[in-house]
């Protein structure tokens, strides 16, 4: 698979998200190869876990590993601080960003400590996050949106 094919299956998760009425931000990690070894969706309001993004949803699902140096993180969203902390801790090399249009997160930490970020500004991502914020703003407003 290539990164527009590993978004589209982000975008899947952010869907389901949504779909569950929760934000939609999904995420997979992907290795070498383009397999995908984990897919996750920010679960915050359907768990009542603020800690539960996109990216840290899809890191939880795939367990205990001695390779995250060889993965790539592939998210809807421009990762916040607590995403983008979890990837440097893990020592994620590269993240694929769906859109930084409607939130801009952590990119410059990121760059700064070695990490490798492409911005695909995949239109689906980005009307899936608009339409949300449209009709949702308080849920959004609730963290991350501040």
């Amino acid at each position: 698979m290539n990164d527009h094919e590993l978004m589209d299956a982000a975008l899947e998760q952010a869907v389901k998200s949504y779909d569950e009425g929760g934000l939609p931000i999904g995420a997979v990690l992907a290795d070498d190869a383009g397999n995908i070894v984990a897919r996750g969706h920010n679960k915050r309001v359907q768990n009542n876990d603020p800690t539960s993004h996109g990216e840290t949803d899809c890191i939880r699902n795939a367990g205990r590993r001695r390779d995250w140096h060889e993965l790539t993180l592939y998210t809807t969203l421009s990762p916040c601080v607590m995403c983008s902390g979890t990837a440097l801790l893990l020592r994620i090399p590269r993240i694929v960003i769906g859109e930084n249009k409607n939130f801009s997160g952590e990119e410059a930490l990121l760059q700064e400590r070695g990490v490798e970020l492409d911005v695909l500004d995949h239109a689906g991502c980005i009307e899936l996050m608009a339409k949300f914020q449209r009709e949702k703003p308080d849920v959004w407003n609730e963290d991350i949106g501040l």
